[in-house]
């Protein structure tokens, strides 16, 4: 069972909010909103916060944007993971990663199939690494990235977390000459 060792200091990780869709405005983007304060809340810096569009060149503009930012470690995005023909973050950020976390998407799935069953069959949810820095592609739904945040990224992007986390691996992640598409780091 995993657990928090408080012999290790907690080391916050910049982390950029991105909001994928064609309607939200800050004013209303609630998901977004929970993410923000989620992770403030658990001593991270929210070191951006954007709305893009459902559009593959605006989502990979974006998103390599930031892999080439020093100052962002980490891109959490929301919106865009569902079947419709506008939902097309997967697909935007599997041709920016150097690398999937495939257990990511496995593990959401599990446990939002705890709350809200079958329905999990439509998530696209998605992670990756790219130049070094973490992409996470949730659902559009608060709740949605309350699961996530609560039950899994808290955990990873905590250095604290035992036996292994995030945190850890992020001095490593550019090694074997993976520099990203399109990154500068």
């Amino acid at each position: 069972m995993s657990a928090s060792d408080e012999s290790r200091a907690f080391i916050p990780v910049n982390i950029a909010v991105m909001t994928i869709s064609d309607t939200r405005k800050l004013s209303d983007d609630k998901s977004g909103d929970l993410l923000a304060q989620r992770l403030d809340a658990a001593g991270h810096k929210l070191a951006a916060r954007v709305i893009v569009r459902d559009d593959v060149p605006e989502i990979t503009t974006q998103l390599s944007s930031y892999i080439n930012d020093e100052a962002i470690d980490c891109v959490i995005a929301t919106g865009g993971t569902g079947l419709t023909g506008r939902d097309v973050t997967p697909e935007a950020f599997r041709s920016v990663f150097d690398k999937e976390i495939e257990g990511f998407g496995e593990m959401f799935r599990f446990l939002s199939f705890q709350k809200i069953g079958t329905s999990t069959l439509q998530s696209r949810a998605v992670a990756g690494v790219a130049g070094g820095t973490y992409l996470f592609a949730l659902p559009g739904s608060p709740s949605a990235c309350r699961d996530a945040w609560d039950d899994l990224l808290i955990h990873q992007l905590d250095y604290r977390h035992r036996p292994c986390n995030f945190v850890e691996i992020m001095p490593r992640l550019r090694e074997g000459g993976l520099a990203g598409r399109g990154s500068g780091k």
